[in-house]
């Protein structure tokens, strides 16, 4: 087994344990935190099938330096309005009576 399968499968287990924390808990920063696992499980996952002809690809590389950019932005985001929610209604856990 290659190094670059080991850090595939060790994105898809990331992918998988964020997905499940996603979908089970209801308060929002951890909804918050589990998206950041499920972007780095993804990230792992192409850097880790990122491989042409035993060497590194540069392209997904440079695309996974951008999507954690883009990740910390909306993490920024998402703990700001999870604040603004928190001023508004005293409350960091979605309604679940709709």
């Amino acid at each position: 087994m290659s190094a670059g399968l080991l850090y595939a499968f060790a994105g898809a287990a990331l992918l998988a344990l964020g997905l499940y924390a996603l979908v089970v808990h209801g308060h929002l920063l951890r909804k918050i935190l589990a998206v950041n696992v499920v972007g780095s499980g993804v990230f792992l996952v192409l850097v880790g099938l990122a491989q042409r002809d035993g060497a590194a690809d540069p392209v997904p590389q440079a695309m996974v330096l951008t999507g954690i950019v883009v990740a910390v932005s909306a993490t920024a985001l998402a703990l700001v309005l999870m604040r603004r929610l928190f001023d508004l209604t005293g409350a960091t856990a979605l309604d679940e009576t709709d």
